[in-house]
């Protein structure tokens, strides 16, 4: 396994706030495959996910990324892990507002020790005539583009997607989905989706349902259906 996790707790506040978020999760994810995490809001994937990218720190348990233990890195350590293994994809686009996309592209390139090309991301993400535009300038399924393309640069191996479609409309959801499909098989990039809807998980080849800060289900999916051919986004 790529992803490796095993007893994962995360818990927030103490005394009468104390509330224990993920109870003992444990899991793992192939290289190079898609994985869906779902769950109600309040179930702990978004946690999950943090947990993952090493943005919340780990009560207990396991988290190996490549054979990596990431659980008790310092500060230091996780922003070396993150710049070397990560990138991130929000339901915010979180652009710099007076850099145009080239730009804002380019933030990630320069920590990179092996960045992509930056012209032939330009071209497969479609973004080749919007690259000397600002952010106020484009369509909210352009700057998520943009906010893609801004990860991807690293060349990261793990990309963690939060609501990745969540800001945007049916077509527009169907169109980054099919982008990410494309992604996966031209870079073979492992990604971790985190998402409410439903028709997503039919899409990728892994899926995790968290229910109160458990795993509900985990299984891999048998038929995988094509990002352009999902129905109800």
């Amino acid at each position: 396994m790529y992803l490796e996790i095993s007893d994962l707790k995360k818990s927030y506040g103490k005394d009468e706030s104390y509330v224990q978020v993920l109870k003992g999760v444990t899991t793992g994810v192939k290289e190079g495959h898609m994985c869906v995490i779902q769950g109600t809001s309040g179930s702990g994937k978004s946690t999950l996910l943090n947990c993952i990218g090493g943005l919340d720190l780990i009560d207990s348990g396991s988290v190996k990324v490549d054979g990596k233990e990431i659980f008790g890195l310092s500060p230091k350590g996780l922003a070396e892990y993150r710049r070397a293994n990560l990138g991130f994809i929000f339901q915010f686009y979180n652009l710099v507002p007076n850099l145009t996309v080239k730009e804002n592209i380019r933030i990630c390139e320069y920590i990179s020790e092996n960045p992509l090309n930056l012209d032939e991301l330009l071209d497969t993400l479609g973004l080749t005539e919007h690259q000397n535009k600002f952010p106020s300038q484009l369509s909210g399924g352009q700057q998520q583009r943009c906010a893609i393309a801004r990860a991807l640069i690293k060349n990261p191996k793990l990309l963690l997607c939060d609501e990745p479609t969540g800001a945007l409309d049916s077509k527009t959801s169907r169109d980054i989905l099919m982008l990410l499909e494309k992604i996966n098989e031209k870079y073979h990039t492992t990604m971790l989706i985190v998402t409410h809807n439903n028709s997503i998980k039919n899409m990728v080849h892994k899926v995790i349902i968290l229910k109160d800060g458990l795993i509900k289900k985990d299984y891999e999916n048998e038929v995988r259906v094509p990002a352009s051919q999902l129905e109800d986004l």
